[in-house]
């Protein structure tokens, strides 16, 4: 696994990715529209073009699995992270979590979770995030309010 500056065609499989109904239900906040190429475009657009925000993409023998970010540096930086669902299970969201953890030191560092979620929340307390609170808010993916968990390093 490797992390490595996001190339634009990487995000053509981004947005395959964000397709997955499966996933998804996992990460519950998903675009109010998935297939429209247009929202995700300007999403990504905006994403790339701030500086308060990184985005790496995790690379899997040469082939792009996801993607890593810490939005809000210089404020109260948040991480997230999107793993196709082909790499679920086999340690790659959590080496590229390692990695971007590694590089990116500023503390503290937060993540909302869903509640559900516990592959990610592991993910997470094994790399010394705990639990610092929670927030009710609408999944568009499973068109309910939903319990997510507010998670903190350092």
């Amino acid at each position: 696994m490797q992390l490595r500056e996001v190339r634009s065609e990487d995000l053509d499989y981004f947005f395959e990715h964000q397709q997955d109904p499966e996933a998804n239900l996992m990460a519950a906040f998903a675009p109010r529209s998935p297939q429209d190429r247009g929202v995700f475009d300007y999403h990504w657009s905006r994403l790339l073009e701030d500086p308060a925000t990184k985005v790496r993409t995790i690379e899997q023998d040469g082939q792009v699995a996801g993607a890593v970010v810490v939005s809000g540096i210089g404020e109260e930086p948040e991480l997230s992270f999107w793993t196709a669902r082909e790499y679920w299970g086999r340690g790659i969201t959590t080496a590229a979590v390692d990695a971007l953890l590694e590089a990116f030191t500023d503390r503290p560092l937060r993540a909302h979770v869903p509640a559900d979620n516990i592959g990610s929340q592991k993910i997470l307390t094994r790399r010394g995030f705990s639990v610092v609170g929670e927030d009710k808010n609408f999944s568009n993916a499973r068109s309910e309010v939903v319990t997510e968990l507010i998670m903190q390093l350092g």
